[in-house]
C-alpha cells in the first residue's frame, strides 16, 4: 500500500463521521490549500522531495553569440510560470473526493515533464525526452496541513 492510499483509508474514516455538506467544504478546504502549496513549490522550482528541478538544456553558442538572438528566443524565466495559476492547475470536490491537477492540452504537458517522457518541442519539430520534473506530489508539509484541517473540522 502506498502513502497516498494509507493517507486515504486514513481520511475516509475521518470523513465519514461528517455530514454530506460539511465533507464538501472540508475537501473544498483542503483542495485550495493544497494547490496553494503545489503553486509555492512549483514556483520555488523544487520536487515534493525537496531537490532542485533540473535546469533547462543550455542553449548553443557560435562563437560568443547565440545562434538566434531574437526571434525564436527562449525566455529564461522560471519554469512553469502560468502552468501553476488556478486557471490551469484545477481543483475539485465533492463530498467523496477532492482531485488538484491540470486539464486538457495542459495536462499532457504536465505529464509529459512530471514523468519525464520523449515528445516534441514544437509541433512537426525534433523530439526530446524531457527530464523528470515532479509537479505534483505530496512533501511531508502537505500530509501535515491534511491531517490538521481534517481534525479542526471534526472538533468545530
Amino acid at each position: 500500500m502506498d502513502e497516498l492510499q494509507a493517507l486515504e483509508q486514513w481520511a475516509d474514516a475521518l470523513l465519514a463521521k461528517l455530514s454530506p455538506s460539511a465533507r464538501r467544504t472540508a475537501l473544498l478546504d483542503i483542495a485550495r490549500a493544497l494547490r496553494r502549496s503545489q503553486q509555492t513549490r512549483i514556483a520555488a522550482q523544487q520536487s515534493p522531495d525537496g531537490s532542485a528541478y533540473t535546469a533547462r538544456k543550455t542553449r548553443p553558442t557560435k562563437g560568443g553569440k547565440k545562434l538566434r538572438d531574437k526571434q525564436g528566443r527562449i525566455k529564461r524565466n522560471a519554469m512553469f510560470m502560468k502552468l501553476r495559476t488556478a486557471r490551469f492547475l484545477k481543483i475539485e470536490a465533492d463530498g467523496a473526493s477532492l482531485a488538484v491537477g491540470f486539464t486538457g492540452r495542459i495536462a499532457r504537458i504536465a505529464r509529459i515533464h512530471q514523468e519525464g517522457e520523449r515528445a516534441p518541442v514544437a509541433p512537426g519539430g525534433p523530439e526530446y525526452t524531457y527530464p523528470a520534473r515532479v509537479l505534483l506530489g505530496f512533501t511531508e508539509a502537505d500530509r501535515e496541513m491534511i491531517r490538521n484541517r481534517l481534525l479542526s473540522q471534526l472538533v468545530t
